[in-house]
């Protein structure tokens, strides 16, 4: 039985009117389970406009009140969580505990965001001159918009939209085509919750949608996550049309294993952060830099052994460590890079092409995937290859392994695994990536902390959630006042100095 979904606009379900779909896969299988109507221009324009018709009530709603709806969202998520995750699950193919998981981490970002009426006041200063008073005011920009992709079709949606919606604004989301019921499932219990209807919106569709949110003037912010050149494109477009954006593209993330480290520790790490989700996670650990040759060899050998006793399954089996890649393209891609890793001379130790899981013939599997001896001029380094492949690039010290971070055109999430506090504290200070780990393998920052890579993977000057959540959701009103009591300066020619 094929499933049709709708869009969620002005609080109900709306069917699709362009006549255009797309197919959502089971991955597991690889059979085609439902389909997704894709919005043209039109449909995406009435959407804004029913969402600007929303907002303004919603701006002028104190603080509190909105930060209750969260709260009761909060709940009635965690009483759906099993349905969320099995839904999650069955159209992206990661297990249902990691299924959970991309929820929670969604859900830490709406129970900050419930600190709202904290996080939004401004500053008061008095007398700043004689009789004259300052002070600002954060308020909600309107209508914006959040662009999310395939591999956190709930994390990423909540961390935009909680901290939009506390801060007063009205939302709409483009989630990807390829695991849309998550998001709409969302969008029913927000309103459930209370949030008013067309606060918050659900456009499914591809480029004809994400150019209507980009060109049209109603909407004042878009935040993306996706690859490098559309998060760059994205970006360009919107500051061209006058609007903020935050923009995350593609990483390759790093973890230096120095000589001291504990190994055990470092491979247990390495093989949870490469092949978890099936490497489908932009903080995912996708090169292993072991410091020295004695290191190195180590390691791989503890590698080799973790990797032999992984187990592959469907995305409903509880004992399975990771489940298929999202789609065949993405299989085929994977695959594919592989054998371009073996042409260009790299070690291909552990080769996860050609599996099968039985009585899932059909789905998009692929095994974990060892390289050593990966050079930095390879494709399979350079490239973020979104699959459970891990490279191993040997480095002779500390100074060689700094400098291949840095060459790296991107900047996302790196981890250092060693015992030494000083090589720790240099390594944070020095490297040129946006989030550190150290002896923490997926240095993704707890929800009151903020989430932004550098470099290629990442445009825009502030971050995901935590205070630059807000910052990015409002803009900040300054206002300087005086009340007349028997002030009478005259008239003054010369610029106020506040003395």
């Amino acid at each position: 039985m094929v499933y049709e979904l709708t869009h969620f606009i002005g609080g109900e379900h709306v069917a699709g009117g362009s006549g255009n779909f797309q197919d959502v896969y089971d991955p597991s299988a690889g059979r085609v389970q439902g389909r997704v109507p894709l919005a043209s221009a039109d449909e995406t324009r009435h959407a804004i406009t029913v969402a600007e018709e929303a907002w303004g009530a919603w701006a002028e709603t104190n603080a509190q009140v909105r930060a209750r709806v969260l709260m009761r969202f909060v709940d009635l998520v965690h009483k759906d969580m099993d349905n969320l995750a099995q839904t999650l699950s069955a159209e992206h193919g990661k297990t249902l505990a990691d299924a959970r998981g991309d929820v929670m981490r969604g859900l830490d970002v709406v129970e900050v965001a419930i600190g709202a009426p904290h996080l939004l006041k401004g500053e008061y200063s008095t007398q700043v001159g004689r009789g004259v008073d300052t002070y600002s005011m954060r308020q909600p920009l309107g209508v914006v918009a959040g662009i999310t992709p395939f591999n956190f079709p709930a994390m990423i949606p909540l961390w935009k939209a909680g901290v939009a919606l506390a801060a007063g604004n009205s939302f709409i989301l483009k989630p990807s085509e390829r695991d849309p019921s998550v998001p709409l499932r969302l969008a029913e219990l927000f309103l459930e919750a209370g949030l008013p209807p067309g606060v918050f919106n659900v456009v499914n569709g591809g480029k004809e949608v994400v150019d209507v949110l980009i060109e049209d003037p109603r909407v004042k912010a878009i935040g993306f996550v996706g690859s490098t050149p559309i998060a760059q494109s994205i970006y360009a477009g919107a500051a061209a049309h006058g609007k903020r954006a935050q923009c995350f593209g593609g990483a390759k993330n790093h973890l230096i294993i120095m000589p001291d480290a504990d190994l055990d520790m470092a491979a247990d790490a390495l093989i949870g952060a490469a092949f978890g989700s099936a490497g489908e996670r932009c903080m995912a650990i996708s090169v292993a830099v072991p410091v020295g040759a004695a290191t190195a060899d180590a390691l791989v050998g503890k590698l080799n052994e973790r990797i032999a006793n992984l187990r592959l399954g469907h995305s409903f089996d509880e004992e399975a460590d990771f489940g298929p890649l999202v789609s065949r393209e993405a299989k085929e891609r994977v695959e594919t890079l592989i054998g371009v890793g073996v042409e260009e001379g790299a070690d291909l130790l552990v080769d996860g092409r050609g599996v099968s899981v039985t009585g899932y013939e059909g789905g998009y599997f692929v095994g974990a995937t060892l390289f050593d001896n990966v050079k930095p001029h390879m494709r399979i380094y350079k490239e973020e290859i979104f699959g459970p492949v891990l490279s191993v690039v040997r480095v002779g010290d500390y100074d060689e392994a700094l400098r291949v971070l840095d060459e790296s055109p991107f900047g996302n999430g790196v981890s250092i695994f060693t015992r030494d506090g000083d090589s720790a504290r240099d390594f944070a200070a020095r490297v040129d990536v946006g989030m550190v780990g150290i002896n923490v393998p997926i240095p993704v920052p707890i929800a009151y902390y903020t989430f932004g890579g550098w470099k290629a993977s990442g445009f825009g000057d502030l971050n995901q959630h935590g205070a630059d959540g807000f910052r990015f959701y409002t803009k900040t009103k300054t206002v300087t006042s005086r009340w007349p009591s028997g002030i009478r300066a005259g008239a003054s020619f010369v610029m106020p100095t506040g003395t």
